[in-house]
């Protein structure tokens, strides 16, 4: 199974590049794309990356889910955004996974993904999602087809829901046991 990670100056690192490699030690295909005028990306705490493709390169239809992290850049765009809320819509009306984390979710609230179905997200993010059912006492939930988690510290919450959903509880077991969780 193959995936995408939506990459964007400032987000957070954690969330992107932690999500990325747990979903990738558990098999998982996972490609980095931006919706930035570059590939290179400066990330909240000032690394520097490089994803793997403009999000406009690539066949989205050849994809079974979709990571959004959070970070500084969600504050910055969401408001404005189409492309980000467009693609996780298309996502959605294939009933393919979408995971967001932190202020993440935001951009799924404003999109109306979050309508009547229970999520966490970082405090302050579910302003964008007065129709959903906030439970932030949650490091990571799933409702359907839509994974969330609150935050940097629920990283392997939400890497093991993620892997559980597409893979399988034994597997999502094996990828925690692998990292000594």
């Amino acid at each position: 199974m193959k995936g995408l990670l939506i990459l964007s100056h400032y987000v957070e690192d954690g969330e992107a590049l932690s999500t990325r490699a747990l979903l990738i030690r558990a098999g998982l295909d996972v490609t980095t794309i931006t919706f930035e005028s570059t590939l290179n990306i400066i990330t909240a705490f000032g690394l520097h990356v490089k994803a793997d493709a403009f999000a406009k390169d690539v066949d989205t239809l050849a994809y079974d889910f979709l990571i959004i992290p959070g970070g500084k850049y969600v504050a910055k765009v969401v408001d404005k955004d189409t492309q980000i809320k467009e693609l996780a819509k298309l996502f959605y009306k294939q009933d393919k996974l979408i995971g967001a984390i932190c202020a993440g979710p935001r951009f799924l609230g404003q999109a109306g993904l979050l309508n009547g179905k229970s999520f966490t997200a970082y405090p302050g993010s579910e302003k964008d999602i007065s129709k959903g059912i906030y439970l932030p006492s949650y490091k990571a939930i799933r409702d359907h087809n839509i994974i969330t988690a609150r935050g940097a510290g629920a990283v392997y919450d939400f890497a093991y829901e993620i892997v559980k959903y597409l893979l399988g509880e034994e597997k999502a077991h094996s990828l925690l046991n692998s990292i000594m969780f």
